[in-house]
């Protein structure tokens, strides 16, 4: 099949990934689809989507999935072939919840599920340098979280921290070329986390065309899938700006 568009570090095709993505690979999935907690048209649940990238991935890949608390646990039989990893809190600077009568949402979470041993599954902790001085002493854990052997360090101010699992990253609201558009910054960490330097992310939902973004900007390739034409132009032409201003640039 054709990419609608193409460079050296992304692909972006148009059409429905259930039917675009066979014979296609990848090292990690990362995962926005729709999932009807809008009025959109569109925003329906793709049935089959997980089923489908299932073929794209080797046993060592996994798969990060955007949605709320409602979808994930009405949805939870897709996933039955996967085994949970762990969860990443993306707080938001403004709310996205429309209920008067409920604590106000300012968050959307980011599963990220693997296949076979959690052992064998590609992983690059992530870190920030904005440790306090402390030493820290950790007890075993269970084989299950990673982390089995007892361990202590003692950080410096300024120093590594592991980044955790709660991110305050500003939504793109008023900037937004897509109603549900991700901004990079909450993105970028999931990619370098589970795919290896020059690896390929496979997004089966792009919209405009983030992932690819993001994968570019962290020296990784991007397979992006799209039904709308609309939008494929629209990322197609961010991505085209992109390379003009990194040649400027240059």
């Amino acid at each position: 099949m054709k990419p609608y568009y193409q460079d050296e570090s992304i692909e972006l095709y148009l059409g429905d990934c259930r039917d675009v993505l066979p014979g296609m690979s990848a090292d990690m999935v990362l995962a926005d689809p729709p999932y009807g907690d809008t009025s959109l048209e569109w925003d329906h649940w793709p049935e089959g989507w997980v089923q489908a990238v299932q073929g794209a991935l080797p046993d060592d890949a996994s798969l990060w999935c955007f949605g709320s608390m409602r979808m994930h646990l009405d949805r939870r039989s897709d996933f039955a072939a996967w085994t949970y990893g762990q969860e990443l809190i993306w707080e938001k600077h403004n709310g996205s919840g429309f209920h008067a009568d409920r604590f106000k949402r300012v968050h959307e979470i980011a599963l990220h599920w693997y296949r076979g041993s959690w052992g064998d599954v590609y992983k690059d902790p992530q870190y920030t340098n904005d440790a306090r001085a402390r030493t820290v002493r950790r007890k075993t854990r269970p084989t299950h979280t990673g982390n089995i052997e007892a361990s202590s360090y003692t950080s410096e101010d300024g120093g590594p921290r592991l980044v955790r699992s709660v991110l305050q990253v500003r939504s793109m609201h008023g900037k937004a070329i897509h109603p549900t558009e991700k901004p990079l910054g909450i993105l970028d960490p999931i990619i370098r986390y589970s795919c290896p330097p020059g690896g390929i992310v496979l997004d089966p939902t792009a919209g405009s065309g983030s992932t690819g973004m993001a994968a570019r900007m962290s020296g990784r390739r991007a397979i992006l899938i799209e039904g709308r034409e609309d939008y494929c132009e629209a990322a197609a032409q961010r991505f085209t700006q992109a390379e003009l201003t990194f040649d400027a640039a240059v």
